[in-house]
């Protein structure tokens, strides 16, 4: 009985873990341990994959619209006693305030959790390869550091990697374009651990993710796609399948491409 609690607090933890992990919120040595253990045990990867659906088909959702009518039965539920019809300008100014907004929020976002997760189960989506891509760099984004090691020396970077990985891009640092190379991180893509670079274009981040492909797979030519509000450019060569992702305007997105495939 005993091991049976101890598995199951064990399967909390990691389902703690792993979702810490997709929300970008465990330090790098921690982040590295798990993602260890994600390639280790299929369990583990296959309730990772999961989350990272879960979190692609509610991005994909949207942000539903909410009827007058619900809006009028939230301000109801706030403060009993207001009229059913139109709420006045003195009644929205109470709700919009204190308690009354909290309950209001709690209530809206308890409908919404709902709905979702009857949407999820009844779509069930396969995870696209561009959403994986935007939430490996959203995690970048989010964690106290967008790299595991952080130096714009490639005899630093590239060694690092292949260590951690047995693989790596080249690690071109291009500061006098402006592009400077920030260091490396490895991240978690469907399921596998992959390189990937972190580049710094004035006040933006670039995460160029390389995912191994093979010598026989042929070089193509870049090709851009829109995630979430971020601009992804994807090409491949030199055994890799290169993905460059961030919210720089596509046109300077497209010249750190045209810069990197020039020169790495």
């Amino acid at each position: 009985m005993m091991d049976r609690d101890n598995e199951k607090q064990r399967l909390e933890e990691d389902r703690l873990l792993l979702n810490a992990l997709a929300d970008g919120e465990l330090d790098a040595a921690t982040a590295l341990s798990l993602e260890a253990r994600i390639e280790d045990n299929a369990a583990l990867k296959a309730e990772y994959v999961r989350i990272m659906e879960a979190r692609a088909a509610l991005r994909r959702l949207g942000r539903p619209e909410i009827s007058d009518e619900f809006r009028q039965r939230i301000a109801a539920l706030a403060e009993p006693g207001l009229a059913a019809g139109p709420p006045s300008a003195a009644s929205a100014r109470g709700i919009s305030g204190g308690w009354r907004n909290l309950a209001a929020a709690a209530l809206v976002g308890a409908v919404l959790s709902g709905s979702g997760t009857y949407l999820l189960t009844a779509q069930g989506p396969a995870l696209p390869i561009e959403a994986a891509i935007t939430d490996s760099h959203m995690r970048g984004l989010l964690a106290a550091t967008p790299v595991d090691v952080a130096s714009s020396d490639r005899h630093t970077v590239k060694p690092w990697l292949d260590a951690k990985l047995g693989v790596s891009p080249p690690a071109t640092d291009f500061a006098d374009k402006q592009f400077t190379l920030v260091g490396g991180r490895v991240d978690v893509v469907d399921g596998r651990s992959v390189p990937s670079l972190v580049y710094r274009h004035n006040e933006h981040l670039i995460s160029l993710i390389a995912l191994p492909a093979g010598p026989q797979v042929p070089p193509t030519e870049p090709v851009a796609f829109d995630v979430g509000g971020y601009h992804l450019v994807k090409w491949s060569g030199k055994g890799f399948s290169y993905w460059a992702v961030s919210d720089l305007e596509p046109a300077e997105l497209g010249a750190f491409v045209k810069l990197y495939r020039e020169q790495s």
